[in-house]
């Protein structure tokens, strides 16, 4: 992959300079970008890139050979060897940020709580949802996650990043807190997310940089998703 992934250093960066390697109406590849491709349950980013006195907006962004964004549809695209100033959609990714944080406080809470292991998850702005290899509910489990959530956001533990080579990282216990290993063999250097105290896992998504600036969690409902798997369904308030 030619593109210099910003966001993987700097998850607060949000308007940088980068130069059009390759553009079509299907996906633009720049040499260097913060737009964070989707992954993990998280979205993609949205956005601009203003170039020349024209905007071309952003509608996504997807991982392949090349990370590629996505222009609106109609949009003008501009040539290789273009030179952009890119800007990523504050508001959105804030939030996806915050929601993003709070479903890995949740994370840690069941896995601490309850030794339960994720099975899936999805997330939009404020909303998410998560699954655990759980087998039976107990009593009050909704509203003891909820309360241990908030408990840990109101701590304001830091949530700090970091890059391991796949040996060091694996190291680390409970490393992989999903009931499948979803990190391909080829990869050698290990992205790191810890809620120091609380979460440490393998993560390459955006988040914020304490649990406090995630706001409140709601557990809106739990669900039955077949024997042995169990549904939490988040909200993300200030």
């Amino acid at each position: 992959m030619r593109t210099h992934r910003l966001e993987l250093e700097d998850q607060n960066l949000r308007e940088w300079d980068a130069t059009v390697l390759a553009a079509s109406p299907e996906g633009i590849v720049l040499d260097r970008s913060a737009f964070y491709p989707g992954g993990g349950g998280q979205p993609p980013d949205h956005g601009v890139l203003i170039w020349q006195g024209v905007e071309t907006r952003i509608v996504g962004a997807r991982k392949g050979e090349e990370l590629e964004l996505i222009p609106a549809e109609g949009d003008p695209i501009p040539v290789p060897g273009t030179t952009v100033r890119c800007a990523i959609a504050d508001e959105r990714r804030t939030a996806l940020m915050r929601t993003h944080s709070a479903l890995h406080v949740l994370c840690g809470v069941v896995f601490r709580d309850y030794g339960a292991l994720v099975t899936g998850g999805n997330m939009e702005p404020y909303q998410a949802r998560m699954d655990f290899n759980l087998t039976e509910v107990p009593p009050g489990f909704k509203q003891a996650v909820e309360d241990a959530c908030n408990a840990e956001i109101a701590a304001d533990r830091r949530i700090e990043v970091r890059m391991l080579p796949r040996e060091q990282a694996f190291q680390i216990p409970d490393i992989i807190r999903t009931a499948k290993n979803l990190i391909p063999e080829t990869v050698e250097i290990v992205r790191i997310v810890d809620i120091v105290g609380l979460d440490c896992q393998a993560d390459a998504g955006t988040h914020v940089a304490s649990t406090k600036q995630i706001g409140r969690v709601r557990v809106a409902k739990i669900e039955n998703k077949g024997k042995g798997f169990r549904r939490v369904r988040l909200e993300v308030t200030d």
